[in-house]
């Protein structure tokens, strides 16, 4: 585990607006190798993009229908030309072992390899539901 990050006041964290939003669609970012377009269904009339950094992780078909966690206020911005509403929270470990070469030769993930893992609801709950 990481050294932990100094501790805030509960006012700092009180200021996040961390939400439950539907995956509507996902496709790979048209100009960025790591990140995925995702539309969410976040309880409001249209909805909101993110760009997300779990390419490598998730299959975008894999991740239509499911419910993620997101901070919903964050300043929108232009990730490589798409814009990005939010953040989809997730969760980073490292692998237990790093697996062996690949019979064909092709190189393995080394022992700093990473799991990535969204944050989801254990059941369904409406769009837009505050999480806290």
């Amino acid at each position: 585990m990481s050294d932990p990050l100094p501790s805030i006041p509960y006012d700092h964290f009180a200021k996040l607006d961390l939400r439950v939003a539907t995956v509507i669609s996902a496709e790979p970012h048209p100009n960025a190798d790591k990140l995925l377009k995702i539309k969410l269904d976040d309880g409001t009339p249209e909805g909101r993009q993110v760009c997300a950094g779990i390419r490598q992780w998730y299959d975008p078909a894999s991740l239509v229908g499911r419910q993620v966690v997101i901070v919903a206020n964050l300043e929108p911005r232009q990730l490589r030309g798409e814009i990005s509403q939010g953040m989809i929270l997730a969760a980073s470990d490292l692998r237990d072992q790093a697996p062996a070469a690949a019979a064909d030769g092709a190189a393995k993930p080394g022992p700093d390899a990473r799991d990535v893992i969204l944050l989801t609801v254990d059941r369904a709950v409406k769009p837009g539901s505050k999480v806290s």
